[in-house]
């Protein structure tokens, strides 16, 4: 005869052993960023995609405004439009195959991909040496001290504080 033990794991056995239940929002994103269309957009793969669909969206007359603009000043003034169209149709803050290899680069806010993007695709315009490794460690040195603003300005909610016992414990028990 079996004990009741036995009988109760082999019961309940199946509750215990239950894989755990997948995130949909985590195989969401997954999958998008396995898509190389969401929404009926082409997702670029890597920069050298970029350019080449940017190219193809873009009239010359653009090109060539772009193209003459200086680089900060391409940047600061086409964010809001050129970027966010960027940030939008490429899927930088729901995810996408492109924000995947942008994030690989050490890149990881939406909007600081867009201007990376804005950046690069000027120099490439300019026939400029893109220069790929400093312009994100740029970037990275800018979000490190965005962060380290946001701690300083930060607001302690909760502070507590303990009083320690000005006598150090003494040894086998005794004072």
């Amino acid at each position: 005869m079996k004990s009741p033990l036995t009988i109760f794991f082999l019961l309940f056995l199946p509750f215990f052993c239950k894989a755990q239940e997948a995130d949909p929002y985590e195989e969401k994103y997954q999958w998008r960023l396995r898509q190389d269309e969401l929404y009926g957009v082409y997702i670029p793969k890597d920069i050298n995609e970029v350019f080449l669909e940017l190219n193809k969206k873009m009239d010359e007359p653009s090109k060539t405004k772009f193209k003459a603009m200086p680089e900060d000043e391409a940047t600061s003034k086409l964010f809001f439009s050129f970027g966010r169209w960027m940030t939008y149709n490429w899927s930088f803050y729901d995810g996408s195959r492109l924000s995947k290899y942008i994030q690989g680069m050490g890149i990881y806010d939406p909007e600081d991909m867009a201007r990376f993007l804005i950046i690069a695709y000027h120099r490439s315009l300019n026939r400029k040496p893109l220069e790929i490794k400093e312009l994100v460690k740029t970037f990275q040195e800018k979000a490190e001290l965005k962060k380290k603003e946001r701690l300083k300005k930060g607001i302690i909610l909760y502070q507590e504080t303990h009083k320690r016992d000005s006598l150090a414990p003494a040894k086998n028990g005794q004072r």
